[in-house]
């Protein structure tokens, strides 16, 4: 299986502090790829040096063997690549249908042709189309975040912490709409939830002080008791 998404020995300082440390992962072209560790480990660096936010200072990212170090972010988001923060990144004071259209990328005609993809989704999104976001409960403010990335055309969904802050019932509807979405797109995840990361994600990584410690098919994980204690804090 090719690669869509590369990192190669990649390090990344902020405000002097070497975060990453020689961090080099493979995104293919489907599945979910799962990045693991505990708080503080790196994951989220990884996402944003990717994305731009935080480049590289050395090591290279490729996107389908382009190399994109110091690309901008809306570059490197023009390539097709759709990120969903774990702050969410909506606008409260827009409303639903309106936080999509900013979101739209390839213009509104194109949003509103994928909008029935969207609603078949999430449901809880077309009722409530014309409501305020910040209104939405934080499940539903997660699938608007979600959907906001589903109204442009991407070929790739880069999503931190989906499960963050929501109740169990919650984060069940959230995994069955990315594990809907992988059936089309693939999806390069942070998640902490280790039951949630299960249930959906092809392959992992587990990233621990900067670095990657460990990786693999993630149905092979559940046979290292050991590992997932140390570096996730699930109980053996």
């Amino acid at each position: 299986m090719s690669n869509l998404l590369q990192l190669e020995d990649v390090n990344t300082y902020i405000a002097g502090f070497h975060i990453l440390q020689g961090i080099s992962i493979e995104v293919p072209k489907e599945g979910v790829t799962v990045l693991l560790g505990r708080n503080g480990a790196g994951k989220t660096t990884t996402l944003r040096t990717i994305l731009g936010f935080n480049p590289p200072n050395s090591g290279q990212v490729k996107f389908e063997e382009e190399v994109i170090n110091g690309w901008q972010p809306y570059r490197i988001a023009g390539l097709g690549i759709g990120y969903v923060p774990e702050d969410r990144g909506i606008f409260g004071t827009l409303s639903v249908y309106d936080n999509l259209k900013v979101a739209a990328r390839d213009g509104v005609r194109e949003m509103e042709s994928r909008l029935e993809t969207v609603y078949d989704l999430f449901p809880d999104l077309k009722r409530a189309v014309r409501q305020q976001a910040g209104t939405l409960s934080g499940g539903q403010q997660q699938m608007l975040a979600l959907a906001r990335i589903l109204v442009s055309k991407n070929r790739l969904l880069i999503i931190d912490e989906p499960s963050s802050g929501l109740a169990p019932i919650v984060v069940d509807r959230v995994a069955e709409a990315l594990s809907e979405l992988k059936k089309t797109l693939p999806i390069l995840l942070v998640e902490q939830n280790y039951n949630m990361a299960r249930q959906i994600a092809d392959r992992y990584y587990i990233i621990d002080e900067g670095r990657c410690v460990h990786q693999g098919q993630m149905e092979d994980l559940d046979n290292e008791p050991e590992l997932k204690q140390r570096y996730l804090g699930v109980a053996v």
